[in-house]
């Protein structure tokens, strides 16, 4: 046995070596649109909270002409309707004021207009000659996907609000295999007893920017899902210029691409105002439509 011994390991390493030379090879690895050479970057939990705080408080207001691709319907249902080519002008003005004025296709007519000034809204929606008026909150999701829409839900969906560590529970996730390479930060809120996914925010681990943000409901559903690419500094201010906006739950989303923007030029405050117009129908959500108008500018009721 022991003259056998030094015959037996060198058949082992004969084997091995033919396995290594002619039967095993190196798998390339890489990662959808990524630059196979190109090494992931590291960050620790702080460092990304911190960027998320230098983002947000960079950009006191903004006016941006975009190009927008609406969807109506969701996945879930495996039914989304998208519209092209809309030519939309936003403005922004922290806390939560928001206007956005949407054109029609080629016409480039007023196809929908809209305000927030953070509790309540204002939608015009000309094809069908509505004047919306309520409460950002939607309790009670409306048949017709147009009504839906809130101004508040693209403030939560173009800015990332800062994460607080003294009121949220952090957790940190590092997803990263062939396919995927990201931070996730996930905080977390009590709710009956238990603890509920509050936001998720997604770093890509190939620049550190910001790719996605989910908000979530009390019971962990997802109200908003937001993606953001194509970074680009505004004015001295980094915003990505591609942004996709989901509400699933509401069955709408927006495709945003930047076109111009100014960002802390200041926005005038005409440009959140928004009156009914002349001859459409107001209604008041949860309340039945009325035919009442306004009286004229100068006229008495």
């Amino acid at each position: 046995m022991l003259r056998r011994t030094p015959v037996a390991i060198l058949l082992l390493c004969l084997i091995s070596a033919v396995l290594s030379s002619c039967l095993a090879h190196r798998l390339p690895f890489g990662r959808a649109g990524a630059n196979p050479n190109q090494k992931l970057l590291t960050a620790g939990q702080p460092a990304l909270i911190e960027a998320i705080s230098r983002q947000y408080n960079a950009i006191h207001d903004f006016n941006a002409t975009v190009d927008m691709a609406p969807s109506l319907g969701s996945a879930e249902k495996n039914r989304i309707t998208e519209y092209k080519d809309v030519r939309a002008y936003i403005y922004f003005r922290k806390p939560a004021e928001i206007h956005i004025l949407g054109l029609a296709p080629l016409v480039r007519t007023r196809a929908f207009d809209m305000v927030s000034d953070g509790a309540d809204f204002k939608l015009y929606i000309a094809t069908q000659n509505r004047f919306i008026v309520g409460r950002n909150a939607v309790e009670a999701p409306s048949r017709n996907k147009l009504e839906n829409l809130r101004p508040a839900h693209f403030v939560s969906g173009l800015l990332v609000r800062p994460l607080d560590p003294k009121t949220d529970q952090l957790t940190m996730i590092n997803l990263t295999d062939e396919n995927n390479a990201f931070y996730i930060l996930l905080a977390l809120h009590e709710v009956g007893g238990k603890l509920q996914p509050a936001r998720s925010i997604w770093f890509s681990r190939v620049d550190l920017q910001m790719s996605r943000q989910l908000i979530f409901d009390d019971a962990g559903n997802i109200l908003t899902d937001a993606r953001y690419s194509q970074w680009h500094a505004y004015d001295n201010v980094p915003f990505p210029k591609h942004i996709e906006i989901n509400r699933p739950r509401d069955e709408y989303g927006v495709i945003i691409d930047i076109v111009k923007m100014d960002i802390n030029k200041g926005v005038p405050d005409d440009k959140f105002e928004l009156t009914q117009p002349e001859g459409s129908t107001l209604e008041v959500v949860g309340q039945p439509p009325s035919k009442t108008q306004p009286p004229p500018p100068g006229k008495k009721k």
